[in-house]
């Protein structure tokens, strides 16, 4: 499938749809905006042969998630799903163009919405410790820098310790971070959930490594520090665990770029940082 390829005709009608235009293109799924019968436009993402797989809990946390921060799905089959056109601007570009910890403000709001009330039932979603397999299986290549060995070797070490000692479990967004939420007249929404369970500190731990764009304020000890005040306080989770989480996120993301057998990473100097900062959360 190409960036050129239009949905089929198939596949418009099934969702009744019309006037497709190509929006993006991933590394999975092709992703045009059209309209739908009440007129209205929507975003259809279009997946190749292989289907959404896992994706589809993503879906299914968004759908059940409350409506004021989570874009709506209004339709889904193995191969496709239409959801909510969020007119924008994200997050990321808040923060790009300069409000960073306003963003991070939003951010708060959005996570703290989708976490409203009532747990999800957890049946069916994968679980946060299957997330993590990337990181434990991990090879490091003979030439790896010693900073990053040991970095890797400490964040290994903390990721194991976290998720044997998880608490408040739930449905979690799972990839939250400020390019996955986008305003719409209703304020900021949430998009593009993985869908996982695990501790709900991890909602979190992403977004400490965004917005892309924004690397040398990202890996600033100060932020870091900042926004686990922040962000610890209004979600109501332990201030120590999110640089943890986030330290572990980081190391699984070095992880999955390495694809198995790590030599190097721009992202080192950022994992430090916020290794060195669960260490002294509280200065």
């Amino acid at each position: 499938m190409t960036g050129l390829e239009m949905p089929s005709a198939d596949l418009l009608a099934h969702f009744a749809l019309s006037e497709p235009a190509s929006l993006a293109q991933t590394a999975i799924a092709n992703l045009w905006t059209v309209t739908r019968a009440d007129g209205h436009r929507a975003v259809l993402k279009v997946y190749g042969q292989r289907g959404m797989g896992s994706k589809a809990q993503g879906f299914r946390f968004l759908a059940a998630a409350p409506p004021d921060h989570a874009a709506q799905v209004y339709a889904t089959r193995p191969d496709a799903a239409l959801i909510e056109w969020l007119e924008g601007p994200s997050l990321g570009d808040t923060a790009r163009a300069g409000h960073d910890m306003p963003a991070a403000q939003e951010l708060l709001g959005v996570a703290s919405g989708l976490h409203r009330g009532a747990a999800q039932p957890t049946e069916g979603y994968p679980l946060l410790m299957e997330r993590f397999a990337a990181l434990f299986d991990l090879r490091l290549a003979d030439d790896c820098e010693p900073q990053l060995r040991a970095a890797m070797a400490k964040a290994r070490s903390m990721a194991q310790e976290l998720l044997s000692s998880q608490v408040d479990q739930r449905p979690l967004h799972g990839d939250l971070h400020h390019d996955n939420i986008r305003k719409a007249a209703r304020g900021y929404c949430a998009f593009d959930a993985k869908g996982l369970v695990g501790e709900r500190s991890y909602e979190l731990a992403n977004a400490f490594r965004h917005p892309k764009g924004c690397e040398e304020r990202i890996c600033d000890p100060g932020r870091i520090l900042a926004l686990a005040a922040l962000w610890s306080a209004g979600f109501g989770v332990d201030r120590l665990r999110l640089p943890q989480w986030a330290a572990a996120k980081c190391a699984l993301s070095i992880a999955w770029r390495s694809k198995g057998r790590l030599s190097h990473d721009p992202e080192l100097p950022l994992l430090a940082n916020l290794l060195s900062c669960a260490e002294n959360v509280d200065e």
